[in-house]
């Protein structure tokens, strides 16, 4: 019996030790072990916690705020995988590279959120970030990844994090990518979504189980580049992805190369400047065509997706223009083309004028209004992230922040309607051009713009 008792332990040390030896040949860790939790610390809120059957389970509770799980340890280049499941839909989210500290908000958790969202809105797999900025990879951005959530089943979720590179992944399916340098590290976190004083959200249960982690990445362990949106924070720069999914720079951020003044052959002398990776306009009365006057690119484009971030002064106004033809006699004035407005909306009188609100941001100036998003619009001073999509079939995007606020389709009956009773109603052909440059309005008040990308769309 002891010689049995004795082999029976010998194969079990030999098993552990091979699965033991595998793990630490693929670099797989696990962050919970199955029976409790050991490695595990609660922050935030009054949510239960409990280690049941081989999961972590949480549990709503009411009038508490959100509620946090969290490794003792942090983690900065890291594969997460985690599977969950909601027993009834509730929102909720997995952190990483978190923080809580004494010095910000009473050490309130703030950080990238992985978000878990079974609502119809199904921005499942986006990225928010906690306590902080926001949404950062609103799933607008990826209409193909936002049907990989199942609301009833168990879920996969995938983070990859390498130096400022973030992606994830449900199910198997590329959901968000992110270029931001604003947290390198933290730690990893399950949260419990707070819940108001309604009994009926109370006592809702989130699963979570083989939650794993690799450490420090070799390369090849993460996953290959796709084609998915790149939402890109670092200022002036292209991402490897976003160089594989066509994007270059419309502005390198030093130099005028690429943009000279609207029908001139240079670079206006006075009332533009460049500098610390931002062109400028300076403020001159609110003048139209400014001190500078606008500017223009030396290229033509045709179908094409744009990227800019612009940050207005108080009471200012500009805009981005695109199908600008320099051949329409303007007589002095500001360049004919079609334009995304941008403006500030609370104190400059233009947003009163036009119909409808048809000349407030991010609208198509004076022929048609955007969509009444609050959640894209930010106070003035801050940085906001503009984009414009011609597709080749001339369908016309406008987005503020990751939302789409406003589409069209250029040429059709219902353009020249809107055209038909707007101030361009008398010129000749307006809009429809099949090529056109890019342009940044001067109207005579400071504007900032920067992280000014394009792809050519075919």
């Amino acid at each position: 019996m002891k010689k049995i008792l004795l082999v029976c332990g010998s194969v079990l040390l030999l098993t552990g030790a091979l699965q033991a030896q595998k793990a630490s040949k693929s670099g797989w860790q696990d962050l919970f072990n199955g029976k409790d939790l050991k490695g595990w610390k609660q922050l935030g809120g009054k949510a239960i916690y409990t280690a049941r059957n081989g999961e972590i389970v949480g549990t709503t509770v009411v009038n508490t705020p959100n509620s946090f799980l969290a490794t003792e340890k942090d983690y900065g280049d890291f594969i997460l995988e985690l599977e969950f499941k909601l027993d009834r839909e509730f929102n909720s989210g997995i952190q990483f590279r978190s923080q809580s500290r004494p010095d910000y908000n009473n050490g309130r958790v703030f950080g990238y959120q992985m978000e878990i969202d079974p609502s119809d809105r199904k921005w499942s797999g986006g990225i928010y970030e906690e306590g902080r900025r926001g949404w950062q990879y609103p799933m607008e951005y990826n209409p193909g990844g936002q049907n990989a959530f199942n609301k009833t089943d168990w879920n996969k979720y995938r983070i990859e994090c390498r130096g400022n590179e973030i992606r994830t992944w449900v199910n198997g399916v590329a959901t968000a990518h992110l270029v931001d340098t604003a947290l390198p590290k933290g730690f990893i976190a399950l949260q419990v979504h707070s819940i108001g004083k309604d009994g009926a959200d109370a006592n809702k249960d989130i699963r979570w189980r083989n939650v794993r982690i690799i450490e420090n990445p070799s390369a090849s362990q993460y996953s290959p580049y796709d084609n998915i949106y790149v939402v890109n924070n670092v200022v002036n720069t292209v991402s490897a992805q976003q160089k594989k999914n066509g994007f270059q720079l419309l502005w390198d951020g030093k130099t005028s190369k690429g943009w000279r003044g609207y029908n001139q052959k240079s670079f206006p002398d006075k009332g533009w400047s460049y500098n610390d990776g931002t062109m400028t306009i300076h403020n001159s009365n609110g003048d139209e065509m400014g001190s500078g006057g606008d500017i223009v690119t030396d290229k033509e484009y045709k179908a094409f997706e744009v990227e800019f971030e612009f940050k207005l002064t108080k009471g200012a106004n500009s805009g981005v223009k695109y199908f600008v033809k320099e051949s329409y006699d303007t007589k002095g004035k500001s360049a004919i083309g079609l334009e995304y407005q941008v403006l500030d909306d609370e104190t400059h009188p233009d947003a009163k004028l036009g119909r409808d609100g048809n000349r407030t941001l991010a609208s198509l100036y004076d022929l048609m209004t955007r969509k009444q998003e609050k959640r894209a619009l930010l106070p003035i001073g801050e940085w906001n992230k503009g984009r414009i999509i011609v597709y080749p079939n001339n369908h016309v995007e406008h987005w503020l922040n990751g939302f789409k606020v406003l589409e069209y389709e250029r040429g059709s009956q219902a353009f020249k309607d809107l055209v038909a009773i707007s101030k361009y109603k008398n010129w000749n052909n307006f809009g429809l051009w099949p090529e056109g440059r890019l342009l940044l309005q001067d109207h005579g008040n400071e504007v900032s713009y920067r992280s000014l990308r394009i792809k050519t769309l075919k």
